[in-house]
């Protein structure tokens, strides 16, 4: 019996051997890579010539560095916010049982299928003042009515929290179903009996309860800010005027458009260090969980 577990444990690390060699090899060694090389002067090749910390430097002086990270700031406040709370109303209302529950599942889901670029595509028609909403309003008499965020330097970047909440919100929706789901329904009929207000239970009882389900979507919510690119590209293309740059687009400009490899791989450092932050609760709740256990 103990040879034959043997056999199994010796297996099942050789089945794991490709994927520990892609992250040792990919993922740490690219990583490491990056950020030796952002230490350099580096400009259509890479180069070893060390130049300190003057990419870092360049990067916090340039203005539009700046607007991708203030572009950042408030989209990432906007949608974590708004889609942790969009996407538990949501849950909270599909667990009450309701009648054709599997089509609004799939109906709030659907959206997350679909690529960014998909999405920038159709939000860019729906937001167009030609074709969208602005030209349908008017269409019914109101000639006045002016709807473009996209073509408004201060309200561009709410267009595209619109987007990406219309695609976000529906995956937080199953996480959140799948924390109540696994709630034991004793609790709520305890809760009946005691006539304690749903929205108390909610509030004080069920969200601490869901801590794994909320940290989960954090996590998710929070890479997917960091690394937005596709969405911006297909509907503003960082514009008007460089309005709605985030630092994914300034990370693919700096390498592809000013063929600046130091600049680039200093702007991707940042925003590995943005990506760490974000992790770094993440682990410590899944450390804590695990010793509680």
């Amino acid at each position: 019996m103990q040879n034959k577990m043997r056999k199994i444990a010796i297996s099942a690390r050789i089945a794991a051997l490709p994927v520990m060699l892609k992250v040792l090899v990919v993922t740490i060694g690219c990583t490491l890579w990056t950020v030796y090389y952002s230490f350099t002067s580096s400009k259509l090749l890479p180069k070893n010539k060390l130049v300190g910390l003057d990419q870092y430097e360049r990067l916090w002086t340039t203005h539009k560095w700046y607007v991708a990270v203030e572009n950042m700031a408030i989209y990432g406040s906007l949608m974590m916010i708004l889609t942790l709370v969009i996407g538990f109303v949501l849950a909270a209302l599909l667990d009450q049982k309701i009648r054709g529950e599997g089509i609004f599942r799939t109906i709030f889901l659907y959206p997350f299928a679909l690529s960014f670029i998909v999405t920038g595509l159709a939000w860019q028609w729906i937001l167009n003042p030609d074709l969208g909403i602005q030209n349908i309003v008017r269409s019914m008499g109101w000639e006045g009515f002016v709807f473009d965020p996209l073509y408004d330097p201060d309200l561009v970047i709410y267009g595209l929290v619109v987007a990406g909440l219309w695609q976000g919100a529906g995956l937080i929706m199953c996480i959140m179903l799948a924390g109540l789901r696994g709630i034991d329904e004793d609790l709520w009929k305890a809760t009946r009996v005691d006539g304690i207000a749903k929205w108390k239970v909610y509030l004080k009882v069920v969200l601490p309860m869901m801590k794994p389900s909320i940290v989960t979507s954090v996590v998710l919510t929070g890479t997917s800010i960091v690394k937005m690119y596709d969405l911006v590209v297909a509907m503003t293309g960082g514009g008007p005027g460089g309005s709605s740059e985030v630092p994914a687009k300034y990370v693919i400009d700096s390498m592809f458009v000013a063929q600046n490899l130091g600049q680039a791989f200093a702007a991707s450092t940042m925003m590995l260090v943005t990506v760490i932050i974000i992790l770094v609760p993440w682990i410590y709740f899944q450390v804590a969980e695990r010793k509680r256990a």
